[in-house]
Protein backbone atom coordinates (compact mmCIF):
# COMPACT_ATOMS: atom_id res chain seq x y z
CA UNK A 1 0.00 0.00 0.00
CA UNK A 2 0.89 3.20 -0.89
CA UNK A 3 1.70 5.89 1.96
CA UNK A 4 -1.13 8.20 3.09
CA UNK A 5 -1.44 10.79 5.56
CA UNK A 6 -5.11 12.11 5.50
CA UNK A 7 -5.72 15.31 5.60
CA UNK A 8 -8.68 14.63 7.93
CA UNK A 9 -7.87 12.09 10.40
CA UNK A 10 -10.40 12.17 12.31
CA UNK A 11 -13.60 12.90 9.83
CA UNK A 12 -15.61 9.57 8.41
CA UNK A 13 -18.67 8.74 6.65
CA UNK A 14 -20.88 11.35 7.51
CA UNK A 15 -23.52 10.72 10.17
CA UNK A 16 -26.51 11.31 7.17
CA UNK A 17 -24.89 9.16 5.12
CA UNK A 18 -24.71 6.51 7.86
CA UNK A 19 -28.57 6.95 9.19
CA UNK A 20 -30.42 6.78 5.83
CA UNK A 21 -28.05 3.44 5.24
CA UNK A 22 -29.82 2.38 8.12
CA UNK A 23 -33.07 3.31 7.40
CA UNK A 24 -32.93 1.90 4.11
CA UNK A 25 -31.68 -1.35 5.98
CA UNK A 26 -34.64 -1.97 8.54
CA UNK A 27 -36.97 -0.55 6.50
CA UNK A 28 -37.36 2.59 8.94
CA UNK A 29 -38.79 5.94 7.86
CA UNK A 30 -36.65 7.99 7.67
CA UNK A 31 -36.67 11.72 9.13
CA UNK A 32 -32.94 12.06 10.08
CA UNK A 33 -31.28 12.92 6.05
CA UNK A 34 -32.99 17.02 5.39
CA UNK A 35 -34.57 16.30 2.32
CA UNK A 36 -38.20 16.97 1.46
CA UNK A 37 -40.39 14.37 0.58
CA UNK A 38 -42.72 15.38 -2.08
CA UNK A 39 -42.42 16.34 -5.63
CA UNK A 40 -41.45 19.88 -6.96
CA UNK A 41 -43.72 22.27 -8.21
CA UNK A 42 -44.88 20.79 -11.31
CA UNK A 43 -44.31 24.47 -13.32
CA UNK A 44 -40.79 24.40 -12.54
CA UNK A 45 -40.52 21.01 -13.98
CA UNK A 46 -41.76 22.29 -17.16
CA UNK A 47 -39.50 25.02 -17.23
CA UNK A 48 -36.41 22.92 -16.75
CA UNK A 49 -37.62 20.68 -19.36
CA UNK A 50 -38.87 23.83 -21.68
CA UNK A 51 -35.18 24.94 -21.11
CA UNK A 52 -33.56 21.82 -22.35
CA UNK A 53 -35.61 21.91 -25.78
CA UNK A 54 -34.71 25.19 -26.28
CA UNK A 55 -31.33 24.05 -26.30
CA UNK A 56 -29.44 26.01 -23.10
CA UNK A 57 -27.45 22.73 -22.29
CA UNK A 58 -24.01 23.82 -22.79
CA UNK A 59 -21.72 25.81 -20.38
CA UNK A 60 -23.09 28.76 -18.40
CA UNK A 61 -21.06 31.85 -17.64
CA UNK A 62 -18.45 31.62 -14.96
CA UNK A 63 -20.71 33.57 -12.52
CA UNK A 64 -23.94 32.19 -13.87
CA UNK A 65 -26.66 33.18 -16.30
CA UNK A 66 -27.62 36.85 -16.40
CA UNK A 67 -31.30 36.34 -15.88
CA UNK A 68 -31.11 34.26 -12.79
CA UNK A 69 -28.24 36.43 -11.31
CA UNK A 70 -30.96 39.87 -12.24
CA UNK A 71 -33.70 37.81 -10.85
CA UNK A 72 -31.60 36.78 -7.60
CA UNK A 73 -30.88 40.81 -7.26
CA UNK A 74 -34.27 41.88 -7.49
CA UNK A 75 -35.58 39.34 -5.09
CA UNK A 76 -32.94 40.58 -2.74
CA UNK A 77 -34.46 44.26 -3.08
CA UNK A 78 -37.65 42.74 -2.23
CA UNK A 79 -36.73 41.24 0.96
CA UNK A 80 -34.49 43.01 2.39
CA UNK A 81 -34.33 47.01 1.03
CA UNK A 82 -30.68 46.12 -0.76
CA UNK A 83 -28.92 47.00 -3.81
CA UNK A 84 -27.18 44.48 -5.26
CA UNK A 85 -25.37 44.83 -8.51
CA UNK A 86 -25.98 41.13 -10.47
CA UNK A 87 -22.57 40.97 -12.66
CA UNK A 88 -20.09 42.21 -9.35
CA UNK A 89 -21.86 40.69 -6.14
CA UNK A 90 -23.96 37.37 -7.07
CA UNK A 91 -22.29 34.09 -8.01
CA UNK A 92 -24.11 31.05 -8.87
CA UNK A 93 -22.57 27.60 -6.70
CA UNK A 94 -22.93 23.83 -6.84
CA UNK A 95 -25.36 24.17 -4.06
CA UNK A 96 -24.26 26.41 -0.97
CA UNK A 97 -21.94 23.67 0.72
CA UNK A 98 -20.02 24.73 -2.37
CA UNK A 99 -20.08 28.02 -2.00
CA UNK A 100 -19.18 27.75 1.65
CA UNK A 101 -15.95 25.56 0.89
CA UNK A 102 -14.88 28.04 -1.69
CA UNK A 103 -15.65 31.09 -0.05
CA UNK A 104 -13.63 29.66 2.93
CA UNK A 105 -10.83 28.36 0.36
CA UNK A 106 -10.85 31.93 -0.59
CA UNK A 107 -10.99 33.98 2.24
CA UNK A 108 -8.40 32.36 5.08
CA UNK A 109 -5.09 31.68 5.26
CA UNK A 110 -2.80 29.03 7.37
CA UNK A 111 -3.43 29.78 11.04
CA UNK A 112 -6.21 31.77 10.70
CA UNK A 113 -8.73 31.36 13.39
CA UNK A 114 -13.25 30.54 12.35
CA UNK A 115 -15.02 31.89 15.29
CA UNK A 116 -18.29 29.48 14.69
CA UNK A 117 -21.34 27.62 16.40
CA UNK A 118 -22.26 24.48 17.80
CA UNK A 119 -23.86 22.66 17.32
CA UNK A 120 -22.99 23.28 13.92
CA UNK A 121 -23.78 22.08 10.13
CA UNK A 122 -21.12 18.89 9.74
CA UNK A 123 -19.35 20.69 6.59
CA UNK A 124 -17.88 23.33 8.65
CA UNK A 125 -15.32 22.56 10.45
CA UNK A 126 -13.64 20.22 7.83
CA UNK A 127 -13.94 23.08 5.09
CA UNK A 128 -12.04 25.07 7.83
CA UNK A 129 -9.44 22.65 8.38
CA UNK A 130 -8.67 21.59 5.17
CA UNK A 131 -7.58 25.56 4.46
CA UNK A 132 -5.37 25.55 7.35
CA UNK A 133 -7.76 27.43 9.23
CA UNK A 134 -8.28 26.78 13.24
CA UNK A 135 -11.83 26.65 13.98
CA UNK A 136 -12.70 28.07 17.37
CA UNK A 137 -16.33 27.04 18.71
CA UNK A 138 -18.82 29.06 20.49
CA UNK A 139 -21.60 26.48 22.15
CA UNK A 140 -24.99 27.48 21.76
CA UNK A 141 -27.04 27.77 25.47
CA UNK A 142 -29.30 24.57 25.15
CA UNK A 143 -31.98 24.05 25.85
CA UNK A 144 -33.30 27.16 23.30
CA UNK A 145 -29.62 27.50 22.04
CA UNK A 146 -29.56 31.20 22.69
CA UNK A 147 -25.92 32.92 21.96
CA UNK A 148 -23.19 33.65 24.90
CA UNK A 149 -22.22 37.01 23.44
CA UNK A 150 -19.28 37.91 26.22
CA UNK A 151 -17.94 34.12 25.38
CA UNK A 152 -18.24 35.51 21.69
CA UNK A 153 -16.16 38.38 22.54
CA UNK A 154 -13.43 36.63 24.21
CA UNK A 155 -12.94 34.34 21.72
CA UNK A 156 -12.19 37.16 19.28
CA UNK A 157 -8.38 37.13 18.80
CA UNK A 158 -5.66 39.28 16.84
CA UNK A 159 -5.90 35.66 14.26
CA UNK A 160 -9.45 36.05 14.13
CA UNK A 161 -10.15 36.21 10.36
CA UNK A 162 -14.07 34.89 10.13
CA UNK A 163 -17.12 34.40 11.78
CA UNK A 164 -19.38 31.89 10.49
CA UNK A 165 -23.12 32.18 10.82
CA UNK A 166 -25.87 30.37 10.32
CA UNK A 167 -29.88 31.38 10.36
CA UNK A 168 -32.10 29.48 10.70
CA UNK A 169 -29.49 27.47 12.37
CA UNK A 170 -29.10 23.62 11.27
CA UNK A 171 -29.93 21.20 13.60
CA UNK A 172 -30.88 23.65 16.34
CA UNK A 173 -34.04 25.90 14.52
CA UNK A 174 -33.22 28.88 16.56
CA UNK A 175 -33.05 31.75 14.87
CA UNK A 176 -30.80 34.62 15.11
CA UNK A 177 -32.70 38.00 16.58
CA UNK A 178 -32.18 41.50 15.73
CA UNK A 179 -30.44 42.23 18.54
CA UNK A 180 -28.14 39.10 17.66
CA UNK A 181 -27.56 41.00 14.39
CA UNK A 182 -25.99 44.65 16.20
CA UNK A 183 -24.31 42.78 18.85
CA UNK A 184 -22.32 40.89 16.00
CA UNK A 185 -21.92 44.26 14.14
CA UNK A 186 -20.67 45.53 17.74
CA UNK A 187 -18.75 42.53 18.11
CA UNK A 188 -16.44 43.34 14.16
CA UNK A 189 -16.29 47.12 14.22
CA UNK A 190 -13.26 48.53 13.63
CA UNK A 191 -11.66 45.15 12.71
CA UNK A 192 -10.78 43.33 9.32
CA UNK A 193 -13.02 40.37 10.67
CA UNK A 194 -15.08 38.94 8.14
CA UNK A 195 -18.63 37.17 8.36
CA UNK A 196 -19.72 34.04 6.20
CA UNK A 197 -23.44 33.64 6.35
CA UNK A 198 -25.12 30.76 6.04
CA UNK A 199 -28.70 31.65 5.13
CA UNK A 200 -30.20 28.43 2.96
CA UNK A 201 -33.61 28.04 5.29
CA UNK A 202 -34.01 32.13 4.93
CA UNK A 203 -37.64 31.14 4.13
CA UNK A 204 -38.58 28.09 6.36
CA UNK A 205 -39.65 30.56 9.57
CA UNK A 206 -42.44 29.92 11.41
CA UNK A 207 -44.76 31.81 13.97
CA UNK A 208 -43.91 35.14 12.25
CA UNK A 209 -40.66 35.58 12.79
CA UNK A 210 -38.49 37.73 10.61
CA UNK A 211 -34.99 36.45 9.10
CA UNK A 212 -32.54 38.51 10.14
CA UNK A 213 -30.53 38.62 6.61
CA UNK A 214 -26.61 40.20 6.55
CA UNK A 215 -28.13 41.92 3.32
CA UNK A 216 -30.44 44.14 5.55
CA UNK A 217 -27.54 45.31 7.73
CA UNK A 218 -25.04 47.35 5.72
CA UNK A 219 -22.48 47.49 8.17
CA UNK A 220 -22.44 43.90 8.33
CA UNK A 221 -23.09 43.14 4.60
CA UNK A 222 -19.89 44.83 3.40
CA UNK A 223 -17.54 42.69 5.14
CA UNK A 224 -19.73 38.82 4.40
CA UNK A 225 -20.32 36.72 1.91
CA UNK A 226 -23.72 35.13 1.61
CA UNK A 227 -24.83 31.57 0.55
CA UNK A 228 -28.38 30.46 0.63
CA UNK A 229 -29.94 27.76 -1.90
CA UNK A 230 -32.63 26.89 -4.30
CA UNK A 231 -32.61 23.53 -3.52
CA UNK A 232 -33.75 23.92 0.21
CA UNK A 233 -36.13 26.70 -1.04
CA UNK A 234 -37.49 24.88 -3.80
CA UNK A 235 -37.56 21.16 -2.35
CA UNK A 236 -35.10 20.30 -4.94
CA UNK A 237 -31.75 19.56 -3.03
CA UNK A 238 -30.53 17.04 -5.67
CA UNK A 239 -30.33 19.59 -8.36
CA UNK A 240 -27.38 20.88 -5.93
CA UNK A 241 -27.86 25.20 -6.64
CA UNK A 242 -27.15 27.44 -4.52
CA UNK A 243 -25.97 31.19 -4.37
CA UNK A 244 -22.88 33.15 -2.81
CA UNK A 245 -23.75 36.94 -2.35
CA UNK A 246 -20.68 39.38 -1.42
CA UNK A 247 -19.53 42.57 -2.26
CA UNK A 248 -16.78 42.72 -5.47
CA UNK A 249 -13.42 42.48 -3.55
CA UNK A 250 -14.84 39.17 -1.79
CA UNK A 251 -16.70 37.95 -4.49
CA UNK A 252 -13.38 38.20 -6.86
CA UNK A 253 -11.73 36.11 -4.97
CA UNK A 254 -14.63 33.53 -4.45
CA UNK A 255 -14.58 33.35 -8.24
CA UNK A 256 -11.16 32.67 -8.56
CA UNK A 257 -11.81 29.52 -6.28
CA UNK A 258 -14.99 28.29 -8.16
CA UNK A 259 -13.98 28.99 -11.79
CA UNK A 260 -11.16 25.86 -10.33
CA UNK A 261 -13.62 23.75 -8.43
CA UNK A 262 -16.95 23.58 -10.60
CA UNK A 263 -16.51 26.39 -13.04
CA UNK A 264 -20.10 26.44 -13.82
CA UNK A 265 -23.75 25.39 -12.61
CA UNK A 266 -26.61 22.85 -14.50
CA UNK A 267 -27.96 25.75 -17.15
CA UNK A 268 -31.21 24.71 -17.98
CA UNK A 269 -31.78 24.47 -14.53
CA UNK A 270 -30.69 28.10 -14.02
CA UNK A 271 -32.74 29.35 -16.49
CA UNK A 272 -35.74 27.23 -14.98
CA UNK A 273 -35.23 28.82 -11.82
CA UNK A 274 -35.02 32.43 -13.29
CA UNK A 275 -38.34 32.19 -15.04
CA UNK A 276 -39.82 30.77 -11.86
CA UNK A 277 -38.50 33.69 -9.63
CA UNK A 278 -40.65 35.72 -11.91
CA UNK A 279 -43.92 35.18 -9.45
CA UNK A 280 -42.90 36.11 -5.61
CA UNK A 281 -45.63 34.54 -4.36
CA UNK A 282 -43.53 31.08 -5.10
CA UNK A 283 -40.98 31.85 -2.45
CA UNK A 284 -43.00 34.67 -0.08
CA UNK A 285 -45.60 31.35 0.50
CA UNK A 286 -42.77 28.67 1.72
CA UNK A 287 -43.26 29.66 5.84
CA UNK A 288 -47.10 28.95 5.71
CA UNK A 289 -46.48 25.76 3.84
CA UNK A 290 -43.68 24.58 6.11
CA UNK A 291 -45.27 26.27 9.65
CA UNK A 292 -48.13 23.43 8.55
CA UNK A 293 -45.87 20.92 8.60
CA UNK A 294 -44.19 21.28 11.17
CA UNK A 295 -47.04 22.17 13.59
CA UNK A 296 -48.54 18.46 12.03
CA UNK A 297 -45.18 16.82 13.46
CA UNK A 298 -45.40 18.38 16.86
CA UNK A 299 -48.85 17.16 17.11
CA UNK A 300 -48.11 13.86 15.92
CA UNK A 301 -45.54 13.50 18.35
CA UNK A 302 -47.23 15.47 21.24
CA UNK A 303 -47.87 12.47 23.04
CA UNK A 304 -44.54 10.56 22.88
CA UNK A 305 -42.15 10.48 26.21
CA UNK A 306 -40.00 13.07 24.24
CA UNK A 307 -39.79 17.08 24.86
CA UNK A 308 -40.07 19.22 21.55
CA UNK A 309 -37.46 21.74 21.86
CA UNK A 310 -38.09 25.27 20.45
CA UNK A 311 -38.54 25.22 16.57
CA UNK A 312 -38.38 28.52 14.73
CA UNK A 313 -36.82 27.72 12.06
CA UNK A 314 -35.71 25.15 9.41
CA UNK A 315 -37.59 22.13 8.25
CA UNK A 316 -36.03 20.18 11.66
CA UNK A 317 -37.36 19.14 15.40
CA UNK A 318 -34.80 18.79 17.78
CA UNK A 319 -36.58 16.59 20.88
CA UNK A 320 -34.94 16.16 24.20
CA UNK A 321 -35.42 12.49 25.62
CA UNK A 322 -33.07 12.53 28.96
CA UNK A 323 -36.35 12.03 31.23
CA UNK A 324 -37.07 8.94 28.99
CA UNK A 325 -33.87 6.97 28.61
CA UNK A 326 -30.02 6.81 29.42
CA UNK A 327 -28.45 5.51 26.50
CA UNK A 328 -26.27 8.17 24.01
CA UNK A 329 -27.57 9.94 21.61
CA UNK A 330 -26.50 7.36 18.92
CA UNK A 331 -27.50 4.50 20.45
CA UNK A 332 -30.73 5.76 21.17
CA UNK A 333 -31.13 6.75 17.16
CA UNK A 334 -29.93 3.26 16.28
CA UNK A 335 -32.00 1.75 18.86
CA UNK A 336 -35.05 3.94 17.03
CA UNK A 337 -34.37 3.27 13.94
CA UNK A 338 -34.05 -0.94 14.36
CA UNK A 339 -36.66 -1.33 16.83
CA UNK A 340 -38.82 1.60 16.35
CA UNK A 341 -38.71 1.99 12.91
CA UNK A 342 -38.20 5.44 13.04
CA UNK A 343 -34.50 7.10 12.17
CA UNK A 344 -33.32 10.65 13.54
CA UNK A 345 -29.90 11.98 13.71
CA UNK A 346 -28.37 12.20 17.21
CA UNK A 347 -27.00 16.08 17.62
CA UNK A 348 -23.85 14.89 19.58
CA UNK A 349 -22.42 14.27 15.43
CA UNK A 350 -23.34 18.51 15.45
CA UNK A 351 -19.86 19.40 18.07
CA UNK A 352 -16.37 19.14 17.26
CA UNK A 353 -15.90 16.95 20.66
CA UNK A 354 -19.13 15.05 20.58
CA UNK A 355 -21.19 16.93 23.13
CA UNK A 356 -23.70 14.17 23.64
CA UNK A 357 -27.29 16.58 25.61
CA UNK A 358 -29.54 13.29 24.39
CA UNK A 359 -30.88 15.24 22.05
CA UNK A 360 -32.27 13.77 18.80
CA UNK A 361 -33.08 15.85 15.17
CA UNK A 362 -35.67 14.54 13.17
CA UNK A 363 -36.82 16.01 9.76
CA UNK A 364 -40.48 16.69 8.98
CA UNK A 365 -40.37 18.06 5.32
CA UNK A 366 -42.07 14.90 4.15
CA UNK A 367 -45.86 13.91 3.12
CA UNK A 368 -48.34 14.30 6.12
CA UNK A 369 -48.85 10.32 6.04
CA UNK A 370 -44.89 9.40 6.62
CA UNK A 371 -44.87 11.99 9.54
CA UNK A 372 -48.35 10.51 10.66
CA UNK A 373 -47.27 7.21 10.90
CA UNK A 374 -43.39 7.97 12.59
CA UNK A 375 -45.89 10.09 15.12
CA UNK A 376 -47.64 7.26 15.68
CA UNK A 377 -44.61 4.43 16.12
CA UNK A 378 -43.08 7.32 18.46
CA UNK A 379 -46.22 7.62 20.48
CA UNK A 380 -46.22 4.06 21.46
CA UNK A 381 -42.95 4.20 23.35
Amino acid sequence: MVKLESKLPEVGTTIFTVMTRMANEYGAINLSQGFPGYEIDHELKELVDKHIQLGRNQYSPLAGVPELLEAIAHKKKLLYGCDLDPQTEITITHGATEGIFSGLTALIRPGDEVVYFEPAYDAYLPAIQLNGGVGVPIRLKSPNYSIDWEQVRKAISPRTRLIMINSPHNPTGMVWSKGDMLALQEVVEGTDILILSDEVYQHVLFDATAHQSVLAFPELCRRSLVTMSFGKTFHATGWRVGYAIAPPALTRELRKVHQFNTFSINRPFQHALAEYLLKPERYLSLPGFFQEKRDFFRAAIADSPFELLDCRGTYFQSVSYKDYSERSDMDMAEWLTKEVGVAAIPVSAFYSDGTDEQVLRFCFAKEASMLEEAGKRLSKL
